[in-house]
């Protein structure tokens, strides 16, 4: 076939004999080697072969979440990769605290019991009632003083997780040192805050409390109706005031932390992110509550049952040395594995209300793009770029970033 022989299918001819038509001589308007006339993205015109199209570019994600409204999934597994990023400030810390915690408490109410019943026993009739009155008391303190050191344990370890997840959103990976170096100044007011948290909940547990007792001394039955109706309205009403308030409350840590705001700020701060989106934070907050909690049951519970067929089995005679040896040794590994999961949980539960914090700051500032402006400086070299968690509210300059 030459080439002035016109196009011709593989099959040079047709079933009649006759040979196939030439195509359609290509127009004007299209010819080969040559760019359309009409403007690409025109309908009806060809489309140009060998360049690409735009599209959807996913957004950056420099660290522990993208720059971006964050969606449920993208916040439960953003918790759990906390711990996962960067385990040593996080999941040591939290280890190291939930062990001085427990450990701490439990040889302090320990003692002071101990003491107690042993005074009580070797006490004389007349000055048993006294020696019990000492005892119970003494044994309140100390309940009191475990409940403080909790406090500011978890004070501290959801100060430390609440800059780890403002740092890991922006591609940081800071040591203990650096992340306790950005909590200096803020310690204190973070434990001011859940001391303040902590009293109001008492108090509205002694006066729920009081108020019933009170209706029960008049020992007839209206009194006692009236007392057990004022016990489960109080503790309803309670109930309700914990979780409208703490919502709206969730996100004073991360202001204090992060944005370093005064405590009054903070509470104004976190009310005006949670405003508009208040089911949506308890929803989430309460899904991983109920998450962690029903994990950790799983995990500590067949324990305890494993661990009673186990004394069982190894004591069959009934021996009581050996019922008593096996008794603390279940207890000290029961203890061992809650303390396990315990610095898992608050670590989750302390990260949470800080991705919310971040999320809902993108949803109602932009902020997603501050962010990606401080990355993108960053990478390029340009450490004069301030710290863009920081308002002017927090400090008379704002101040660059973490090292």
């Amino acid at each position: 076939m030459s080439d002035s022989s016109p196009w011709q299918s593989p099959d040079s001819s047709s079933a009649d004999g006759t040979k196939p038509l030439a195509p359609p001589a290509p127009s004007s308007a299209y010819t080969a080697g040559s760019a359309p006339a009409v403007a690409p993205g025109t309908p009806g015109t060809p489309p140009r072969y060998g360049t690409a199209a735009p599209g959807w570019t996913p957004p950056p994600k420099p660290g522990l979440i993208p720059l971006q409204p964050l969606g449920l999934g993208t916040i439960l597994s953003a918790s759990l990769l906390v711990l996962r990023r960067n385990p040593r400030p996080t999941f040591g810390l939290s280890l190291l605290i939930m062990s001085l915690v427990t450990v701490g408490s439990l040889v302090l109410v320990g003692i002071v019991t101990f003491a107690g019943v042993e005074r009580t026993l070797s006490a004389s009739e007349s000055d048993a009632a006294t020696i019990e009155a000492g005892a119970t008391a003494g044994l309140i303190l100390s309940a009191f003083f475990a409940v403080a050191l909790s406090l500011v344990g978890g004070a501290i370890l959801q100060g430390i997780v609440s800059l780890e997840v403002a740092r890991g959103t922006v591609g940081e990976r800071l040591r203990l040192r650096g992340l306790w170096n950005a909590a200096k100044g803020r310690i204190g007011a973070l434990i001011g805050w859940s001391a303040l948290v902590m009293v109001a909940v008492f108090i509205g547990i002694a006066v729920v409390a009081g108020v019933s007792v009170l209706l029960f001394t008049f020992g007839d039955t209206a009194g006692i109706v009236f007392g057990v109706l004022t016990m489960l309205g109080g503790f309803l009403i309670a109930g309700f005031l914990a979780a409208w308030l703490g919502t709206f409350f969730a996100f004073v840590p991360s202001a204090l932390m992060i944005e370093r705001l005064p405590l009054m700020l903070a509470i104004r701060r976190s009310w005006s992110l949670v405003r508009g989106n208040f089911w949506r934070t308890l929803g989430i907050l309460l899904l991983i509550m109920v998450i962690v909690n029903i994990v950790s049951s799983v995990v500590t519970a067949p324990l305890s049952v494993i661990g009673g067929l186990g004394v069982g089995l190894l004591n069959p005679t009934g021996n009581e040395e050996a019922g008593i040896v096996g008794f603390i040794v279940l207890y000290i590994v029961t203890i061992v594995v809650s303390v396990v999961i315990s610095a898992v949980t608050i670590v989750i539960q302390a990260a949470a209300p800080a991705l919310l914090y971040i999320d809902m700051r993108m949803r109602k500032e932009g902020f997603d793009l501050e962010l990606a402006r401080f990355v993108e400086a960053r990478n390029a070299g340009d450490l004069s770029v301030p710290d863009p968690y920081l308002t002017l509210d927090s400090s008379p300059s704002r101040a660059k970033p973490a090292s």
